[in-house]
């Protein structure tokens, strides 16, 4: 009997951190920054920040649960592990496939703002050609997509470099307008700055999409962790530095207007033609839901492998070493939610699911943690109230939504 072909470890650190900025960036600077000024305003830099420290304590219990269990699946995995439940596995990890294909659709809907700009074409004959483009890459091979994604990866950060050179004038503005980002004890400031928190933490969501390949990761109990971790602090530098330029230059009102607001940005500073960073800006939001639809095919082969699913989901082909049947079923549900919602809707859908796994998931490492007397020998460790920050913090932000949802 011919053995089934598995997941090939091809891997290392600088890919997986490419990995991680390619699904981050592309969501959040070059889709979000306008819809989180309209909310925010002013505040937006701040909305930044607090998505980061709820990001931040969640991406910390995440790198130590890739270190103590490197397969794929990993949310559904962990959870398992700590709850002994199959079927609340089960129900984490289609949530975690679901957030990525949300994920995808939501930056398939940013890509035809930008394309708008410099051609006219039918949004639906749009959304058919980028989710086809997207299942043939991901179905391709994990080393080929991989390395498309990091080289598109390099790209945008390059052009986000070059609008943060541009912009370097408009910071010598901040020391006398510093106070206009301070959030004070006014109730609505915060309000806005929570309400902006909750959509800035979509920029945020990458760093869960990095552990669902972890049996394609070379030295994967070392690697992992501090690919999670280095992630985290790269996009948090060029974040605050573009969202900072943005609302100092143009007023969030304005910049809440804009289809394509880091082209706008880039003519507000520069006066010259932009259309290479509009053309940056579509290929970055295309590897974001390129890389989100790779975690959503690696999370259901995850979940048929260890028999959660059905078996046909597993199913590895012999040449490209993908799972082609999952990429396949990921593949049509994007197509199917980007032609259903708006960009900001989808954003938001995807926060609150995600930050229910992340409360599962801090709960789980918490649990873990009690229960163990030693730590296993070569495993990344963060403290022990680090997991019940982030249950807290991340459960807190659910009921809070749900709450304003129903009343």
């Amino acid at each position: 009997m011919t053995e089934q072909p598995r997941l090939k470890r091809s891997l290392g650190l600088p890919q997986m951190v490419l990995y991680g900025l390619g699904t981050t960036i592309g969501a959040g600077i070059y889709a979000l920054i306008g819809e989180l000024a309209g909310i925010s305003g002013y505040m937006a830099p701040a909305a930044f920040l607090l998505a980061l420290m709820m990001a931040g304590v969640s991406a910390l219990s995440f790198a130590e649960l890739s270190s103590r269990y490197p397969q794929a699946a990993g949310a559904s995995l962990y959870i398992q592990q700590s709850f002994g439940s199959k079927k609340l596995a089960l129900l984490v990890g289609l949530l975690v496939a679901l957030a990525g294909i949300v994920s995808s659709a939501a930056l398939v809907n940013a890509f035809t703002g930008y394309l708008s700009q410099f051609i006219a074409l039918e949004r639906f004959t749009v959304i058919l050609i980028i989710t086809l483009s997207i299942g043939v890459l991901a179905a391709w091979g994990i080393a080929e997509s991989v390395f498309i994604a990091a080289l598109i990866t390099l790209i945008e950060i390059g052009g986000l470099l070059f609008v943060i050179y541009h912009s370097a004038p408009v910071f010598l503005q901040l020391p006398e307008r510093f106070n206009e980002f301070i959030p004070g004890f006014e109730l609505n400031n915060w309000h806005v700055i929570y309400s902006g928190a909750l959509l800035a933490f979509y920029a945020f969501i990458g760093f869960e999409d990095m552990v669902d390949v972890a049996e394609e990761i070379k030295d994967v109990r070392t690697t992992l962790p501090f690919a999670i971790i280095i992630t985290l602090f790269i996009t948090t530098a060029l974040y605050m530095a573009i969202m900072m330029a943005a609302v100092l230059a143009i007023p969030p009102a304005q910049l809440a207007q804009e289809k394509a607001p880091l082209v706008s940005l880039y003519q507000y500073f520069s006066h010259d033609d932009s259309a290479l960073i509009g053309v940056i800006g579509m290929v970055a939001i295309i590897n974001g839901a390129l890389i989100q639809s790779i975690m959503a095919s690696r999370v259901l082969y995850g979940l048929s492998f260890r028999g959660h699913l059905h078996q046909s989901l597993s199913r590895v082909h012999h040449f490209t070493r993908t799972p082609v049947i999952a990429t396949f079923i990921v593949t049509t549900s994007i197509f199917s939610f980007a032609l259903w919602g708006q960009l900001s809707a989808l954003a938001e859908i995807t926060s609150i699911i995600m930050l229910l796994i992340f409360s599962l998931v801090n709960l789980s490492l918490w649990r873990i943690k009690q229960r163990e007397a030693s730590l296993p020998e070569g495993v990344f460790s963060v403290p022990r109230w680090s997991p019940l920050i982030g249950f807290l913090v991340s459960a807190g932000f659910v009921l809070s939504q749900l709450f304003n949802t129903l009343w």
